[in-house]
């Protein structure tokens, strides 16, 4: 199939069987469309959906979002993940309202100039919300490419991206950039999924080289695996009489940067440095199952133990840590293995398991 009739057959398909009530698919502007995107980064649709929906209720332009606080970006972004996000959109977000009068840039280098935006979102961006002939290449339309040119080695590469660039530039039309872009996402996620392809029902099946050889599952090369390291930390969920837990901000750098967070320990011998320190009076402590978290480049085995604080006083002297109610929690980011371990202290609570 030459490239001048691969996007004619892709933008038949999309009429007819693209998905077209996606909540960001809904009146399109450069800022629903720039939010999806940063969402949808290592993150499935039908996790992102109701968090955009709240998002966007909440915070429905991008003055709104630069004029939040971070405590209630990251507190809309709770369970997402990769954080970094988060804090970028909210970078991004003032940058625009400053320097640009509120209005995105229009064209893909001043967007991927922007936090956040490399040069596949900054092509989203453009084409879906200003129709401009600008490719992408997420891990939808890499995986098309990929086995549609039977294109050999992990998309990380920089040869392998480089080709795939090429090949996105090729084959995008001029005419309906918007709804090409949104096509080629639909291809991979809804027909040319990981495992499984749908290749019988597919617009590209004819000329598709992976599909002649019959290797479609073996494009694109999958990243090579690394064994995941082990780490360990002790945290203590520090419980006053009101039920409030102490937590503390993290630093804005680095693993849940900015988040609101347990304190971590190495062992137990370092909760009296630590209530010294607040000047907290510890009573009853009971340890709860581990919990692991997996991370990108590690794991983390999580131990948690309940520990009831006498005579604290009411307020943190201390602007990054605070006492967060149990009852009634403040609107704050939280990572989500802190979330999970707050939802057990609440349990416990509640079954009357803390003496």
């Amino acid at each position: 199939m030459s490239p001048e009739a691969f996007g004619p057959a892709v933008l038949e398909w999309f009429d007819r069987h693209g998905r077209k009530d996606l909540p960001w698919q809904q009146d399109i502007t450069p800022y629903r469309v720039w939010v999806s995107e940063i969402m949808l980064q290592q993150t499935q649709v039908a996790t992102v959906l109701g968090y955009y929906e709240h998002f966007m209720a909440t915070l429905p332009t991008v003055q709104s979002l630069a004029g939040a606080p971070e405590d209630e970006v990251l507190h809309l972004w709770t369970g997402l993940g990769y954080y970094s996000r988060a804090r970028n959109l909210h970078k991004t977000a003032k940058i625009v309202v400053e320097q640009y009068a509120g209005e995105f840039p229009c064209s893909v280098e001043q967007l991927a100039e922007l936090p956040g935006i490399g040069r596949s979102t900054a092509g989203a961006i453009a084409s879906i919300a200003m129709n401009l002939r600008a490719p992408i290449l997420d891990g939808n339309v890499k995986r098309v490419l990929a086995r549609y040119l039977a294109i050999d080695g992990y998309p990380g590469e920089p040869k392998v991206a480089k080709r795939l660039w090429e090949a996105a530039e090729r084959f995008m039309p001029v005419a309906r950039a918007a709804h090409y872009t949104q096509a080629m996402m639909d291809l991979g996620a809804t027909l040319c999924t990981r495992s499984k392809p749908s290749c019988l029902l597919c617009p590209l099946q004819s000329s598709c080289q992976a599909h002649r050889l019959g290797r479609e599952t073996d494009f694109p090369t999958a990243k090579p695996r690394k064994t995941l390291p082990q780490k360990r930390t002790l945290m203590p969920l520090m419980i006053n009489d009101q039920g409030d837990v102490l937590l503390y901000r993290r630093p804005s750098s680095g693993l849940w940067g900015g988040l609101w967070s347990l304190p971590e320990l190495d062992d137990l011998s370092a909760l009296e440095p630590l209530a010294e320190r607040h000047a907290l009076q510890l009573s009853n402590s009971q340890e709860l199952p581990v919990i692991t978290h997996t991370f990108s480049h590690f794991q983390l085995a999580i131990e948690p133990w309940l520990i009831r604080v006498d005579n604290a006083a009411p307020q943190m002297a201390e602007a990054d840590w605070l006492w967060y109610n149990l009852a009634s929690p403040p609107r704050l980011g939280l990572a989500a293995p802190i979330k999970k371990l707050l939802k057990h202290a609440v349990e416990a609570l509640n079954a009357g398991d803390i003496p």
